[in-house]
C-alpha cells in the first residue's frame, strides 16, 4: 500500500488550487494513489456548516479539514486540500500536528485573481457586499516555506500540474 500524506494547497481565491487539485487527483489516481480532494467550499458546505467567516470560525474550519486530511493519510489515502486557508498560524498548526504535510502554494498575484472571479466574489467584496473577504478586507499570509509552488499567473495550468508531480517525486512521496 501507497504511504499516503496531505497535499495542503493554499492561495487566494481564483489563484487555481481547485483546478489544479483535480488535475492532479487524477494523475495520482492513474498512478495508483488512493486520493480524496477536500474542497473548501464543499467542506464548508457539509462538515463546518454554519461557522461564518470570521478569524476563529474560519481557523475552526481549517482545523477540521486538516483533521479529516489526517485521517485519510493515515490510511494511505492521499488528502488533498484545496481551500484557501489564509492564515499561517493554522496551516502551520496542521504542519506539525501531522507528518507527510506538504504545502502547495498557488501563488498569483491579487489582480490576476479578480480578472479570473468566475463567481463576481472580489466585485461584491469591493461593493461592500461581502465582508471579511481573503485578499480585500482580510488578509492572505502567504506561507513562508512552501514544499511546492505553483506561480499561475506565469505558468500554465499543464506547467503547474507537472510542476507538483515532479515535485512530489523528488520528495520522495512518488515513484
Amino acid at each position: 500500500m501507497e504511504k499516503g500524506f496531505i497535499l495542503w494547497f493554499t492561495g487566494l481565491s481564483g489563484a487555481g488550487k481547485t483546478t489544479i487539485s483535480k488535475i492532479v487527483a487524477e494523475k495520482l489516481e492513474k498512478r495508483g494513489c488512493k486520493v480524496e480532494i477536500l474542497d473548501g467550499d464543499i467542506v464548508r458546505e457539509n462538515l463546518s456548516k454554519g461557522l461564518t467567516f470570521s478569524k476563529e470560525d474560519r481557523d475552526i474550519n481549517i482545523r477540521r479539514i486538516g483533521f479529516v486530511a489526517h485521517l485519510l493519510s493515515r490510511n494511505g489515502v492521499v488528502g488533498i486540500t484545496a481551500a484557501i486557508s489564509p492564515y499561517k498560524a493554522v496551516r502551520n498548526e496542521i504542519r506539525e500536528m501531522y507528518e507527510n504535510f506538504i504545502e502547495v502554494y498557488i501563488n498569483a498575484p491579487l489582480e490576476v485573481c479578480e480578472q479570473r472571479d468566475v463567481k463576481g466574489l472580489y466585485a461584491k467584496a469591493r461593493a461592500g457586499e461581502i465582508q471579511n473577504f481573503t485578499g480585500i478586507d482580510d488578509p492572505y499570509e502567504p506561507p513562508d516555506n512552501p514544499e511546492i509552488t505553483c506561480c499561475t499567473d506565469k505558468e500554465n495550468l499543464d506547467e503547474s500540474v507537472a510542476h507538483v508531480i515532479s515535485s512530489l517525486e523528488k520528495l520522495g512521496y512518488l515513484t
